[in-house]
């Protein structure tokens, strides 16, 4: 009876900086291939085997840049959909172009990078394990565009885990806060504070591992990481 399975080819969208390259860092070190999908190239030292660059939220381009990077890698036996970005603020003073970027972004692109990738996951009856939030169940004030994004994203894997049952195995991961660049840029108002309890990245990592090494026809629909005083959750 096969335990656990190989982590094989994992394609990580926003796997240049924060939770997805922490993705690609214990992906590669347990022996996994890692790709990567950014509107930036990996820094010098990445352990991810290739990448591609491509903004998420142009599914013709994330199609483009799937299909090079399965010439490099090969398929993808998994993919993990990290990228994302915010606008804080209230509605009327964050920009329609800016707010429909985070949109764009973490729902649209979530959705392309599945698309592109489906024909080979499904013939790998690989595991697509999608990023959410702790702000996709949970609204804040100031963070429409974000939280409008993120409840988008969970009704999209909610969906995605209906329709692609018995091919596909579909993850949602719902993080909290994580020492990340995420919060670079921010106004005094709008960034954690210096004594905010926010989680290592390589943590919650080795949930999404997890999560990827289930095998086939067993899934973890849903997967909540968060530190234990989390004032977001439940």
């Amino acid at each position: 009876m096969e335990l656990e399975r190989p982590l094989g080819t994992v394609y990580v969208t926003g796997g240049s900086s924060g939770l997805g390259a922490a993705v690609v860092e214990v992906v590669t070190a347990l022996g996994g291939t890692a790709a990567v999908i950014d509107r930036a190239a990996p820094p010098e030292g990445s352990a991810a085997a290739a990448s591609a660059v491509a903004d998420v939220s142009d599914a013709a381009a994330v199609e483009r840049v799937v299909a090079e990077l399965v010439e490099r890698v090969g398929p993808p036996t998994a993919l993990f959909t990290a990228a994302g970005t915010d606008a804080v603020g209230r509605l009327e003073d964050v920009p329609a172009e800016r707010w429909e970027k985070v949109v764009g972004v973490n729902l649209i692109g979530t959705a392309a990078a599945v698309r592109a990738c489906l024909p080979h996951l499904v013939a790998a009856r690989g595991t697509v394990v999608t990023v959410a939030s702790s702000l996709g169940l949970r609204a804040a004030s100031d963070a429409t565009a974000y939280c409008a994004s993120k409840f988008g994203v969970v009704g999209f894997t909610r969906a995605l885990q209906l329709e692609l049952a018995g091919q596909v195995g579909v993850t949602m991961l719902v993080p909290a806060g994580m020492r990340t660049a995420f919060f670079d840029g921010r106004t005094e108002q709008y960034r954690p504070g210096p004594d905010a309890a926010l989680m290592d990245p390589r943590q919650v990592a080795l949930s999404v591992v997890h999560a990827l090494r289930q095998p086939v026809g067993t899934e973890v629909r849903e997967i909540v990481v968060t530190v234990s005083t989390e004032p977001s959750w439940p």
